[in-house]
């Protein structure tokens, strides 16, 4: 795959750059069935060194803090697809979101989002912790299943958003009977 269509990404499109990962050749299989899926699926761009501690397992949780509710905040979910992308640089890897969790900021919260994850979101220093003092918002997301792609997938994104929700959680409704 040389180019990926960010409009137009489906989940099959993934299979071949996965490779031979047996969780993810699974996975996605599963979520290629032409049926309505739950699953969202979205790019995370990163920077180094917290791509490299992703892709190394180093860093467990992903966080993102803003001053308005913005994507991941609100987008993201438990079982969704994360493709990792390099600041400038093409798709080197995927993961899967086991949990979320969507916060508003205050002081108090902040303190608390550093002591219960600083360690696994790969932020230990002060000079983190003070670039968020004035965000409102915050979404943390455990990865799992972090799987470097057999070949990195060009990507044409030219804008300067961090986070991109290719394919928003959809819906679904069971029948009660």
């Amino acid at each position: 795959m040389d180019i990926l269509v960010l409009a137009e990404v489906g989940f099959r499109d993934l299979l071949e750059p996965v490779g031979n990962a047996p969780f993810w050749r699974d996975y996605l299989r599963g979520l290629s069935a032409p049926k309505i899926t739950a699953t969202g699926l979205h790019v995370a761009v990163l920077v180094e060194p917290y791509l490299s501690w992703v892709l190394d397992g180093t860093k467990t949780v992903e966080s993102r803090f803003g001053v308005h509710r913005s994507p991941p905040f609100g987008a993201v979910f438990a079982g969704d697809v994360i493709l990792l992308k390099r600041a400038a640089g093409p798709i080197v890897g995927i993961a899967c979101a086991t949990r979320t969790w969507c916060l508003p900021v205050n002081a108090a919260t902040l303190s608390e989002i550093r002591r219960s994850f600083g360690e696994r979101i790969g932020a230990p220093d002060d000079a983190f912790w003070e670039a968020r003092r004035g965000t409102n918002f915050a979404t943390l997301i455990e990865l799992a299943e972090v799987t470097r792609v057999a070949t990195p997938i060009s990507c044409d994104k030219r804008d300067r958003r961090g986070w991109v929700t290719l394919r928003p959680r959809q819906l679904s409704l069971g029948l009660i009977s």
